[in-house]
């Protein structure tokens, strides 16, 4: 029996984790697989995708700037990824791709049972209305939590977000430049690279409050600013994307394989090592 093949697609990639995150849970649950890195291009996409397919690829994750190219290109999505407008799984079901986002659901699993948040009723204030951010927004509403509002430099692009989740009870849209008037937040979640660049991340310390867990998306070396940010800022607890990483590989691997892997093993090797990490978008 030939080898399952499975990859992960994204522009850069080189960085990415997801092969050595699949080879081990494979290990652990006896599966024999292979899992590649392939680098693609948002004009490229769809031909490399194609081309995967066509040399007998199951499976494939999406990462960063792919999620919403992956979306369209589905003949069948989740209702999550239909929520969110991006996917970050895709299956090869009778020659055609079917998506889904387990980004959410990576999410709050890695908060809920590995940092023991309770999300309910939480005043939630989520940064930038991409691909990663699409992927959160649902899942952090089916938590329970109080109230999402989205800012994004990009303003359009935040109210697309926003629609997409019709909840205008819960959900709304406010404008960067406003972020001092916004009031606190319980939990702060950043879905953008602000911080990866010379300046850092700066955002008003009047969003934190004596609960506030600040979240990063990103990780490694791409969370330290935010991270910086959150611990001046007094916040109860920054948590990078690590867990959310793995978490939400063991829900890809779920898809394709029909059993869930432990991830705690994993989660602690790739704490523990030195190597400089990337980010989980």
């Amino acid at each position: 029996m030939s080898t399952a093949r499975y990859a992960v697609f994204g522009h850069p990639i080189a960085h990415s984790l997801s092969p050595q995150i699949h080879a081990a849970f494979a290990r652990l649950r006896g599966i024999s697989l292979e899992y590649t890195a392939i680098d693609a291009t948002p004009d490229d996409f769809s031909a490399a995708l194609e081309r995967f397919a066509a040399a007998g690829g199951r499976g494939c994750n999406i990462t960063l700037p792919l999620k919403e190219a992956a979306f369209a290109l589905c003949a069948q999505v989740s209702d999550r990824a239909r929520r969110a407008g991006a996917c970050n799984t895709l299956t090869r079901v009778d020659g055609h791709w079917q998506g889904d986002n387990t980004d959410g659901a990576g999410l709050v699993h890695d908060l809920t049972s590995r940092h023991g948040l309770d999300l309910r009723a939480r005043r939630v204030l989520l940064i930038g209305a991409g691909g990663a951010a699409r992927g959160v927004a649902p899942a952090l509403l089916d938590a329970g939590i109080d109230e999402l509002v989205v800012v994004n430099r990009t303003p359009e692009r935040a109210d697309a977000l926003v629609d997409a989740l019709g909840e205008p009870g819960r959900a709304h849209t406010r404008y960067w430049q406003d972020l001092r008037d916004l009031g606190d937040f319980e939990l702060i979640v950043n879905a953008t690279s602000a911080g990866r660049g010379p300046d850092g991340f700066s955002a008003p310390l009047s969003l934190v409050n004596s609960r506030s867990v600040a979240v990063d998306l990103n990780y490694g070396e791409a969370a330290i600013a935010f991270l910086a940010w959150a611990r001046a800022a007094g916040c109860l607890e920054a948590v990078d994307g690590l867990g959310m990483l793995v978490e939400q590989a063991a829900e890809a691997f779920e898809l394709w394989h029909g059993v869930r892997p432990q991830t705690d093993e994993v989660y602690a090797g790739l704490r523990n090592r030195d190597k400089t990490l990337v980010t989980a978008d």
